[in-house]
C-alpha cells in the first residue's frame, strides 16, 4: 500500500468553487481499481505554535493498492475532465508518494 499526501495551492477567489469540483470526483475515484481511500482536507486554525497553516491550500489525503494503481488514476478519464476544469483555479500542486518503511 502507498500513501499520497497532495498540496493543491488554489487562488483564493476560487477556493470554494475547487472544493465544490474536488468534492463531484470523490465518488469517481473511489471506484477506481485499488483506490482505498481519497478525500480534501483543508488546514485546521490551531493554537499549536508550530503548525503552518494556509487557507488557500487543500491537501488530499490518498491511499492506493500499489504505485500501478495511483498512475493509472492520473490518467482515468474522470482524473483528466476534473484537472481541466480546475486548471485555472490552481496555483501549485505537490505530492509526496510515501509507503511503509517496514516493507
Amino acid at each position: 500500500m502507498i500513501n499520497v499526501i497532495a498540496s493543491i495551492s488554489v487562488k483564493a477567489s476560487e477556493r470554494d468553487l475547487f472544493i465544490e469540483i474536488f468534492k463531484t470526483n470523490v465518488p469517481k475515484v473511489l471506484e477506481e481499481e485499488g483506490c482505498i481511500e481519497y478525500s480534501a482536507t483543508v488546514d485546521l486554525q490551531t493554537e499549536i505554535p508550530i503548525q503552518k497553516t494556509d487557507e488557500n491550500v487543500v491537501t488530499v489525503i490518498e491511499k492506493w493498492e500499489s504505485l500501478n494503481h495511483l498512475k493509472a488514476h492520473f490518467n482515468a478519464p474522470h482524473m483528466l475532465e476534473y484537472k481541466s476544469k480546475v486548471e485555472g483555479m490552481v496555483e501549485d500542486v505537490s505530492l509526496k508518494i510515501l509507503k511503509d518503511p517496514y516493507d
